[in-house]
């Protein structure tokens, strides 16, 4: 989403979305001043209103998947894809992955943040799944700061069931940002196919997966 869109959203829809959508939202002191990654649970679509809530009035983007949804639902989806310069991404190709994870890198080195479910889909339960390693490698690539965000909240009202509430319930709550320096330092020496940069992705996913749990499930 480009700054000029992101300010409009700032003024005029993210009233509407506080109204209509979220009941509370903490930490809002912990967004750096810098661009960074978004690392949020995935629960329900509006997740991504939720997550360009907390963006707004930042030049920032998605990665939002394109393997689903046809006919009007499909041409609704594009057409919000297209205002928010969302990266497209199929998950069934593996070039459409590679695409979409050098577009990812390319726009948060021009100073874009960037938004990623590490998840990879929606929970089917509510409860948080598995994370992948995309958003270590994009970190990888980038070495800007991971910022942790945990939704609750949102699979109550837009369950991938189809269930609806109309009652106001999102709750966010934003974590201190992930430098990971000693990581990125020491990947700027490996090898992407070795077995050494495997394992620190996977140390880093869980490092970040950890911390949404918390925000997600822990009690203030």
């Amino acid at each position: 989403m480009n700054k000029a869109v992101s300010i409009f959203c700032k003024i005029f829809v993210a009233p509407l979305v506080g109204t209509l959508l979220i009941k509370e939202i903490k930490g809002r002191e912990n967004i750096p001043n810098s661009n960074f990654i978004l690392a949020s649970n995935h629960q329900s679509y509006l997740d991504i209103v939720a997550c360009g809530y907390v963006c707004v009035p930042r030049v920032f983007t998605f990665i939002g998947q394109v393997d689903k949804g046809k006919g009007i639902a499909g041409m609704l989806r594009d057409f919000f894809y297209f205002l928010g310069g969302v990266i497209r991404l199929n998950r069934k190709e593996d070039n459409s992955k590679k695409q979409a994870f050098n577009e990812a890198v390319e726009a948060i080195n021009s100073g874009s943040s960037l938004v990623i479910y590490p998840e990879g889909t929606r929970t089917k339960t509510g409860e948080i799944q598995q994370g992948k390693w995309g958003v270590a490698k994009i970190f990888l690539k980038t070495g800007v700061p991971v910022l942790p965000l945990g939704i609750n909240g949102a699979f109550e009202m837009l369950s991938p069931s189809g269930k609806v509430s109309l009652k106001r319930m999102i709750r966010l709550k934003i974590g201190q940002p992930i430098y990971f320096k000693e990581e990125f330092e020491k990947a700027q020496n490996m090898s992407v196919e070795s077995e050494e940069y495997k394992s620190l992705c996977i140390s880093i996913t869980d490092r970040i997966m950890d911390q949404i749990k918390k925000l997600v499930y822990e009690k203030d």
